[in-house]
């Protein structure tokens, strides 16, 4: 499915088939009824096309969350794709499934329409449908993209503060009845909490509840950190932005990325570095315990891209920057950062212990297997790295917050510098993930992996800041985070 959900399972569907029979002027009219309705305020029905009948029936196994139901519908209509299982409960968990707000277009054997997620914010999208002229119809096309609200949809509105607490109080106990939901948020004001709680179990098989004082795994928000203190060097005159990796570490393995990578780009993510994670990963994944054996792993690798030239995720370009500060400050890039952020935030609960430590109050995670709930440990690096994979408290994070914004961890012009866009066509900027230019100013960052999400949004100019973890899948957390960002009162 072409999509713009990004799921440990998916990937592109890659057939196309835009089908056409003689019927398809009779279902043209059709359509055309269905839309006429649509436009007039009356609620959309599917038509009784071959296309129409299969998407109705793709929706109704969708929302069922039935094995047997989904298997029925995967054999009649999609028996050519094993993993097809696995993409429609990744899609249901990703959206709660779908209301049908429009049909496009609509043929005998094709039908465009627009659903609304019935989860999260409720966005728009538009799923596309081509199907066999057969009997049972086959799908042979199925495709799936966000899209902007139509015109004249409802769009959430800004609440007062204490409707927003209640509102997005009742949206997280929603969440966590339906199992969507397990760990802690906290929305806080100039370091004061408007709100706070905590839902689910830390660890399942002993019943221990999640509360405040809870450590989640945080995946990725660790690159905030990790930006930081490679800012923190740059002022203090320890390194610079434009110095490539071959002046900061002579023996690099690779010729082209140490000679054209510079320090911008790995916090930017414009550097083409690439990844780390994949079947490599996995090989190696607990003899991965320092960051120099990742560069030992993976560093022999040339560029997927001139340096500069694209923006594109890179978790190696992270670790990378890691490597640097402990090279810059001779310490460890554990201790430089408790040292440097966590003691000056006044984090006391925060850190990146191997997982082979027992750390006090930190949860488990959990992922889907299908239908049940699996502990995420054996998918856990050794430790996290600068890369991402730490935990920490919704209390600490709020400190973090706090300490940005005073000024505490980096001077007012870095900051400025590390949150406005650093390339022309992303919402990324140094190691922080920043709003788009048609919202209120924020930074921050949002970390998943399987079995954990977690979120810090920053509004600077308000002085608030909106924390969300949970030791379950994406997007568990990220998308209450959005859910109250977009109703929140603004000032």
């Amino acid at each position: 499915m072409n999509s713009s959900y990004s799921t440990r399972r998916w990937s592109p569907y890659g057939r196309c088939c835009a089908g056409r029979c003689p019927r398809g002027i009779f279902w043209l009219l059709v359509a055309a009824l269905s839309l006429g309705l649509a436009l007039a305020g009356a609620p959309p029905e599917l038509p009784s096309t071959p296309a129409g009948k299969v998407l109705a029936g793709y929706l109704d196994a969708l929302h069922s969350g039935n094995q047997d139901k989904l298997e029925a519908f995967i054999k009649a209509h999609r028996p050519d794709r094993p993993d097809a299982l696995d993409r429609m409960l990744d899609l249901r968990w990703n959206t709660g499934g779908f209301d049908l707000y429009s049909i496009e277009s609509s043929q005998a054997l094709n039908i465009q329409a627009v659903l609304r997620e019935r989860e999260g914010d409720g966005r728009y999208n538009r799923m596309s449908v081509t199907v066999s002229d057969g009997e049972p119809a086959v799908i042979t096309n199925i495709s799936l993209v966000v899209i902007p609200p139509p015109v004249g949809a409802p769009v959430p509105e800004r609440l007062t503060q204490p409707a927003a607490v209640a509102a997005w109080t009742a949206e997280i106990d929603k969440a966590a009845s339906n199992g969507k939901f397990s760990g802690v948020w906290l929305w806080a004001e100039n370091g004061e909490v408007i709100t706070s709680g905590a839902r689910g179990k830390a660890d399942r098989e002993t019943g221990i509840d999640n509360t405040l004082d809870t450590q989640f795994r945080i995946g990725s928000m660790n690159k905030m950190f990790t930006a930081v203190a490679t800012l923190q060097l740059v002022e203090r005159g320890k390194l610079s932005l434009e110095d490539t990796i071959g002046k900061l570490l002579p023996d690099y393995p690779n010729a082209q990325v140490a000679s054209q990578v510079k320090v911008r780009h790995l916090l930017s993510h414009t550097g083409g570095t690439g990844d780390i994670f994949g079947p490599k990963f996995e090989a190696h994944r607990l003899e991965l315990k320092t960051l120099q054996d990742y560069v030992k792993l993976y560093g022999g690798r040339d560029l997927r891209f001139e340096p500069g030239t694209r923006w594109e995720y890179s978790n190696y370009g992270f670790l990378l920057l890691g490597v640097l500060i402990e090279k810059v400050s001779g310490k460890s890039y554990y201790d430089f950062v408790a040292e440097n952020i966590y003691q000056v935030a006044g984090m006391t609960n925060s850190g990146s212990a191997p997982e082979s430590v027992t750390v006090a109050n930190r949860s488990k995670g959990y992922l889907r297997d299908r239908f049940a709930m699996v502990s995420n440990e054996p998918m856990l690096p050794w430790r996290g790295t600068s890369a991402g994979g730490g935990y920490t408290t919704a209390a600490d994070l709020m400190k973090f917050a706090g300490a940005l914004m005073s000024n505490q961890l980096l001077k007012a012009a870095t900051l400025a510098e590390a949150t406005r866009p650093q390339f022309p066509t992303g919402d990324y900027g140094f190691g922080f993930q920043i709003g788009g230019p048609d919202e209120a100013r924020t930074y921050g960052h949002g970390g998943g992996a399987p079995g954990m999400n977690a979120m810090l949004r920053v509004y600077p100019e308000s002085g608030q800041s909106v924390i969300v973890l949970c030791n379950l899948d994406s997007p568990s957390a990220s998308r209450l985070g959005d859910w109250l960002h977009a109703r929140m009162p603004l000032k």
